[in-house]
């Protein structure tokens, strides 16, 4: 409190001396330095009316409670229009005591003048000075460093990189060739992002940072990949979208994640329309402590819905996201509840009691392998019996929307979990169709049931991201089952992006599949995050170990005998796919009925009611 308080009388100090400076060389400018007598001692009178009233105006303008180390051009504003301020009242005090002695009126008009440049300057001068001791000892010590991109994200980097001690900024990179030779903070754009090889060489620079947050994924991408063909280590900026809502600064650099590396650009969402969904009445997430269920629950939350009940078998995993959305959302309305999909009481127990309005049944049994051997009849109960549980009692209590998360698996299942998921998706088909014959309830007519189907997310439970860093972390090997085998990817957060929007511009019964983009090799995924983490193929091996059981090398997202509706989403498009009715789904609950069944027998019957479905190595 004392050093703040000696910092505010220095400074009215300065302000006083300032103002009595300025108005003196006003009277000296205005006379040409050859000062009557007569107006020296008018000089002196006025200055006791001047200074004062000056520093009145000066403190209400609050020009004392900034910190001078941070001047802006705020604070050059308020100063201006004090100063202005002050040059008025100065006329008007005059005018109004009618003294002995006349003020010359351009004393009137210099004096403001002075005072802007030597109370503006001198806060300048002071934080230059202060950064330059701060920070210009270290100058040339920094890490030299280029930055790719010359927008507003890289102006904003580089005012930062001044100030640090570890990096020295030595030039930008942009293939716009308009900025090619300006300067941006005094450091100049060297040229194209295809002239990085020959500027890092010459300038000695080992780290780049890529500040291109606005930049479509492919071209981040392409310059991650001239960073990785230049051999330099390569850090980013924060997302374009984590810049905006104002969680991050720019100087918060991170390393490249294989996010980076998917070439996707980022979802744009219906906000309006999604509020409308979301936010008017009590919403319920089954698998709520999932990989996707998580995210959804995550994104959902943004929308502030009156209720948000989270459902899971996993106490653990109930428990883990709840503290997560305690601290990121504490206010947001949440009831967190233990159950079994299976559990058709405790299924109805929650729907009656909390009414919700939109269910999202991400709850599901993924795991390929796991699911091919020992688990298939687990498999069948909890994804095919669970979703009938679930979406059958939807329907009972009249919930509006009904959102299955589907996977590409389904289309021509070569295993027993896709063949699990196609007949989820049937089920809910049955349910609609069944919904919109004649007799049906108002409550029947009332849900809407929508598919979204879609490929593998990056580092979900059961993926390959967590294996591989896992595998490296203990240096290795990598094991691929096959080297040509390929998957779709997406970001979690961007899938569950779009199950949002697919379930709000579904009308029932259709299977929204997801844009995945271009399908990615694994092992081109493992030798990237082996770089990423900071090794070579050579310290960090490769292995190939065949293909598991239920396994494909390559995924589909549209069976043969779909195709594909466009939507007013440019990553959503609808399936046509085989329909099922309420005598099918009927004889499928009789069979789905069983206490237990060998997994012989129940690939056996996938191949009757699933006649997509084809085991692993019976297909050609």
């Amino acid at each position: 409190m004392f050093k703040s308080n000696v910092r505010t009388a220095l400074a009215v100090l300065h302000d006083a001396a300032a103002a009595a400076l300025a108005w003196s060389f006003a009277y000296l400018l205005r006379f040409n330095f050859e000062l009557p007598d007569s107006f020296i001692v008018e000089l002196r009178q006025s200055l006791l009316l001047v200074v004062p009233l000056q520093l009145v105006i000066f403190w209400r303008f609050n020009l004392y409670r900034g910190i001078w180390r941070y001047a802006s051009t705020t604070d050059l504003r308020r100063i201006f229009m004090a100063v202005m301020l002050s040059a008025a009242a100065i006329s008007l005090m005059f005018w109004m005591l009618r003294l002995d002695f006349v003020i010359p009126r351009s004393v009137l008009v210099i004096n403001p003048l002075l005072l802007i440049l030597m109370m503006g300057g001198s806060r300048f001068a002071y934080r230059l000075w202060k950064e330059q001791r701060l920070y210009g000892d270290f100058t040339l010590h920094g890490e030299p460093v280029l930055v790719l991109g010359a927008g507003d994200a890289a102006a904003s980097l580089a005012k930062d990189l001044d100030k640090s001690n570890d990096w020295r900024l030595v030039g930008f990179l942009d293939d716009d060739a308009d900025k090619h030779g300006r300067m941006l903070n005094g450091v100049r754009v060297l040229g194209g992002l295809d002239s990085l090889p020959d500027w890092a060489e010459q300038l000695g620079v080992s780290q780049v940072i890529i500040a291109m947050p606005s930049s479509s994924h492919q071209q981040r991408k392409s310059a991650i990949q001239r960073c990785n063909q230049a051999g330099l280590k390569a850090l980013t900026v924060p997302s374009f979208d984590d810049l905006m809502s104002g969680k991050v600064a720019v100087s918060q650099l991170r390393a490249i994640e294989l996010d980076d590396l998917l070439g996707r650009d980022p979802v744009v969402l219906d906000d309006a329309g999604l509020r409308g969904l979301l936010g008017n009445g009590v919403v319920l997430v089954t698998g709520a402590g999932g990989s996707i269920g998580s995210e959804l629950c995550r994104q959902i939350a943004r929308f502030s819905p009156p209720k948000l009940v989270l459902f899971e078998a996993s106490e653990f995993a109930l428990y883990t996201i709840e503290l997560e959305l305690e601290r990121t959302f504490p206010a947001l309305n949440r009831v967190c509840l233990v159950g079994d999909v299976r559990d058709a009481a405790r299924v109805d127990e929650v729907m009656r009691q909390h009414q919700p309005g939109v269910l999202f049944h991400a709850a599901a049994y993924k795991h390929v392998p796991l699911m091919e051997q020992h688990n298939t009849w687990q498999a069948i109960r909890n994804n095919v019996l669970g979703t009938w549980t679930v979406a059958s009692a939807a329907q009972r209590h009249g919930i509006a929307n009904f959102v299955l998360i589907s996977t590409d698996k389904a289309v021509n299942p070569t295993n027993v979990m896709g063949a699990s998921k196609r007949l989820a998706e049937m089920v809910c088909q049955a349910l609609q169709s069944d919904a919109h014959t004649p007799g049906g309830t108002d409550k029947k007519n009332a849900t809407r049931f929508v598919i979204v189907r879609f490929g593998n997310v990056l580092g979900s439970t059961g993926s390959v991201i967590p294996t591989f860093r896992a595998q490296i972390a203990r240096g290795g090997p990598v094991t691929v089952t096959h080297p040509d085998i390929t998957r779709y990817f997406m970001s979690i957060p961007e899938a569950a992006q779009l199950v949002l929007q697919a379930g709000m511009m579904g009308r029932g019964g259709e299977i929204f599949v997801l844009d995945m983009g271009e399908p990615v090799k694994i092992v081109d995924l493992a030798k990237d995050l082996i770089r990423l983490s900071g090794f070579t193929e050579d310290e960090i091996r490769i292995e190939f170990t065949g293909l598991r059981p239920g396994e494909k090398l390559y995924e589909e997202l549209l069976a043969d005998n779909e195709h594909t509706l466009p939507t007013p989403h440019p990553k959503l498009r609808i399936a046509q796919a085989r329909q099922a009715d309420a005598a099918w789904l009927a004889e499928l609950l009789h069979w789905t009925s069983a206490e237990t069944m060998a997994d012989g027998e129940v690939r056996s019957a996938l191949t009757q009611w699933v006649p997509e479905y084809l085991p692993s190595g019976q297909r050609s």
